[in-house]
């Protein structure tokens, strides 16, 4: 019995110790990854040194949760974490790289099956992804420059050959759907969402094939004249009422397609941004648009960036890396390009599931393929996440060139049904807990089967997403600070613990 008492009272003083120490830790210092925190910055992390409560919502294959609240879970004394059982260990007072948001793709496709909706199932989907509240809260999204694959047809903004002063220039096209469709989401988060823009090819008579399909690469004597596209996409879209807070050199640089694409090797994308693009946005006063370059998938990305990176007359234009998931996982390449060029940023820029087929829509593997994309993503450097399109019809399209694929939302336009994918609620998952300005802080596990990373918001809440691939339940706990809460995650689900 005195025994037992005298180590209570050990334990507890020496977490009193442990937290005064935390706190002179906040005050004092800096980690190698959070140089100079700003004191809103040290009073929300000391604010979790002091958590209470924690609120539990979870997406499970099947039951009927789909971000559902199911719980608040209760902080109690827990000084030593169990080896053998499965815990997630968080240190806020690590920090790493700050989230610029996540959301999806508003392309013509998007825009053409949300006009042939009912206006009630319009404002739904405008409430389902945009509202910060009632939705899954988008903050980060992509359009593209001319038409892209998911367009139903191609076409350019200037297609006049030799237009060297885009004297033709003209958005008049995407006035139609897809710039209303644009500002509805925009007004719908409140003028908080930010958006990026990507080519999928010049026009037809500025390349070495005069096809905007099947490849080809951009002639030399337009690249001015393409430099000058990306900043007057920018003027008409800002003259429209969209501001434009960055862009991609080129979707996908490395693939000949069927639909618009464009080449470039690394040296061609390097040198067009040191000696064109970079020096245009300078000279139009918008070298504070996030230029992206690469825009294609991991495997290779540090090789992209390498080449970009090592030449400092280009890398003083470029903000980052973009990166899409349709070959291979790499997950590792994320670190090695954060790691080798600490003041660059890495996010994702596309990735969906296909090929369609509208009796699978309910299959639950499509939203795992998400949840742990976004998880690994996040945990090693990315700063955003960004699906491709919104919004999809019954057909996964419309699609110019048959590339039909799936969607988080689909909209029959013949029934005004409107379909909400398991994805969607991956999704959310993310992009309603993790807000704009949020740091990664350390989240380990020493289990396996249980997959998770943690934020720290803005607002001083901890974000905590638990991903649990296995046909098992899984008990787990959540330790800081020598505090800890106790769950349990179903099998195939996504969990969000939010520490307030």
């Amino acid at each position: 019995m005195t025994d037992t008492f005298y180590k209570k009272n050990y334990y507890r003083s020496f977490g009193i110790l442990c937290f005064m120490a935390g706190v002179l830790i906040l005050i004092s210092c800096s980690t190698k990854d959070n140089i100079n925190l700003s004191e809103e910055e040290k009073q929300s992390i000391a604010v979790q040194l002091n958590l209470h409560t924690a609120r539990q919502y979870v997406t499970a294959m099947d039951t009927e949760h789909r971000l559902s609240e199911t719980d608040t879970l209760f902080f109690e004394e827990f000084i030593q974490p169990d080896e053998h059982y499965p815990t997630l260990i968080l240190d806020p007072k690590k920090t790493f790289q700050t989230i610029e948001g996540f959301g999806g793709a508003l392309t013509d496709a998007s825009a053409e099956t949300f006009y042939k909706l009912p206006e009630n199932k319009q404002e739904e989907i405008l409430t389902a992804y945009f509202d910060p509240e009632n939705g899954i809260g988008y903050t980060l999204c992509r359009t593209h420059i001319n038409s892209c694959d998911f367009s139903s047809e191609s076409y350019a903004y200037s297609e006049v050959e030799g237009d060297l002063e885009l004297k033709h220039f003209s958005i008049e096209k995407d006035m139609q759907f897809r710039i209303p469709f644009i500002k509805s989401a925009l007004s719908k988060s409140e003028n908080t969402m930010a958006i990026f823009s990507s080519p999928w090819s010049p026009p037809a008579w500025m390349k070495t094939n005069n096809n905007m399909l099947q490849g080809g690469k951009l002639k030399l004597e337009y690249y001015q004249t393409w430099a000058d596209y990306y900043v007057r996409f920018i003027e008409e879209y800002e003259n429209a009422g969209i501001p434009i807070w960055g862009l991609t050199v080129q979707n996908e640089p490395m693939a000949v397609q069927r639909w618009e694409s464009c080449i470039y090797t690394a040296e061609e994308e390097k040198d067009f941004v040191k000696d064109y693009l970079g020096p245009t946005l300078k000279k139009s006063e918008m070298s504070d648009r996030k230029l992206i370059i690469w825009d294609h998938n991991r495997g290779i990305m540090y090789q992209r960036a390498m080449v970009a990176y090592d030449d400092p007359e280009a890398s003083k234009y470029i903000w980052g890396v973009g990166f899409h998931w349709y070959t291979g996982d790499h997950f590792e390449n994320l670190k090695l390009v954060q790691e080798a060029f600490p003041d660059k940023k890495t996010i994702f820029t596309e990735g969906c599931v296909f090929p369609f087929d509208y009796s699978k829509l309910t299959d639950w593997n499509w939203g795992e393929r998400y949840g742990e994309s976004i998880m690994n993503d996040l945990n090693n450097s990315a700063v955003g996440w960004v699906d491709w399109n919104i919004l999809l019809d019954e057909t996964g399209g419309p699609n110019h060139v048959a590339n039909y694929c799936y969607a988080p939302v689909i909209g029959n336009t013949k029934t005004g049904e409107v379909i909400y994918m398991n994805s969607f609620y991956y999704l959310g998952h993310f992009s309603k807990f993790i807000r704009p300005g949020a740091k990664r802080i350390i989240c380990s596990s020493n289990y396996d089967d249980l997959l998770a990373t943690a934020m720290l918001n803005p607002d001083g809440t901890v974000a905590v997403v638990a991903l649990n691939l296995t046909d098992d339940n899984i008990n787990f706990k959540v330790w800081i600070e020598q505090k800890g809460i106790e769950s349990k995650i179903p099998p195939h689900a996504i969990m969000t613990i939010l520490l307030d």
